[in-house]
């Protein structure tokens, strides 16, 4: 009970004392007490990815933990000898981050135990490769990686999902799930009957990775990473609007009460007055990354919770935005911070 309140570099090290010691750390089970602990305790750390190609001595993978004025080198070894742009999953899973490429094989990461496993390609990734510069001349959108968990049964998934009618296949999309005990990629049939809006991040939720559909209104799409199937949650009516200008730009931020199928707006942000602030264009510039806890430190009493999210155009700034207050506070600020992407510390990894 002790040991699972414990911070992971010191469970880290702990597995030194005794092989009772590294037995106990090293279970399945106080792996999962320790994450359940950890998320209970407080708000999660944050992965900063390096957003441009970079010489080696430039750092990749930093990890910050909220409230510090600095961010932490995270060793890879793949640093040496690879240069790529790598993107990260919009969602972490257990302290796991997935980082991505197109067109080279990416990796599932640990950042606090410094796990990694490397990803082979996929048939969507090897055909970016083929069609080179012509797959955007074909007009197909950019297509993000999602990551989950099965719940049912604990094990991991990486999800592609991408409009296939214009690479010459026949359905309206093509599904790919990699299995992790298996190490290789297989196809999902049937896959989402609806095109998917591209450029926008999948996001786990509850067991199902969801996305927004193209579709003249707009509908909210789910697979369920047991099922393996897809539905519709609803339509998405908040998720476009004619009426407004690109410059006149709210981000809201919603909740699905799933009892009776409804929205509920949890606050809204009017992102041109954020944009003249801190100089970013207002059209998709802040990317929202988590709701935390928002505990007030002189009585210990959880506030509204704040909204954590970052500039997504200039990659430099962090920032946290109080609904009661409407006030924005700079928690982070540095030359380039990339993409990034919130995790809890934990000591698991995947065999």
């Amino acid at each position: 009970l002790i040991l699972e309140r414990l911070a992971v570099n010191s469970l880290l090290r702990f597995k030194a004392v005794s092989k009772q010691w590294k037995s106990t750390i090293e279970s399945p089970v106080f792996e999962e007490r320790q994450l359940k602990k950890r998320q209970q305790s407080g708000d999660p750390d944050v992965l900063l990815v390096s957003g441009c190609p970079h010489p080696p001595d430039i750092e990749s993978l930093r990890t910050l933990v909220l409230g510090s004025s600095s961010s932490v080198k995270i060793p890879t070894p793949w640093e040496k000898e690879n240069n790529t742009q790598y993107f990260v999953s919009f969602d972490s899973c257990d302290g796991l981050v997935c980082l991505y490429h197109h067109k080279q094989s990416g990796f599932v990461v640990n950042p606090t135990t410094r796990w990694f496993r490397p990803l082979p390609l996929c048939q969507f990734q090897q055909l970016m490769i083929d069609l080179r510069e012509s797959y955007f001349e074909l007009g197909h959108s950019f297509f993000k990686l999602g990551f989950g968990k099965d719940i049912s049964r604990g094990t991991y998934k990486l999800i592609w999902l991408y409009n296939s009618l214009e690479i010459g296949l026949e359905n309206a999309t093509t599904c790919e799930v990699f299995d992790f005990s298996t190490n290789a990629w297989r196809y999902v049939t049937p896959a989402s009957p609806y095109r998917i809006a591209g450029c926008a991040d999948p996001v786990f939720v509850h067991g199902s990775l969801h996305w927004f559909t193209e579709c003249q209104e707009t509908k909210v799409l789910f697979f369920d990473l047991h099922t393996e199937a897809f539905q519709v949650v609803s339509k998405a009516s908040f998720a476009a609007n004619p009426e407004r200008t690109p410059y006149d730009i709210v981000m809201l931020i919603w909740s699905f009460n799933s009892s009776n199928n409804t929205w509920d707006k949890i606050c809204s942000i009017n992102l041109l007055v954020i944009s003249i602030i801190y100089g970013s264009p207002t059209l998709c510039a802040f990317h929202p990354l988590a709701l935390l806890d928002g505990k007030n430190n002189t009585n210990k009493k959880k506030k509204k919770k704040e909204l954590l999210f970052y500039d997504l155009v200039q990659m430099k700034t962090l920032m946290t935005h109080d609904p009661e207050t409407e006030n924005d506070l700079v928690v982070f600020d540095a030359e380039s911070t990339g993409y990034s992407v919130c995790y809890f510390q934990s000591l698991i990894s995947i065999s």
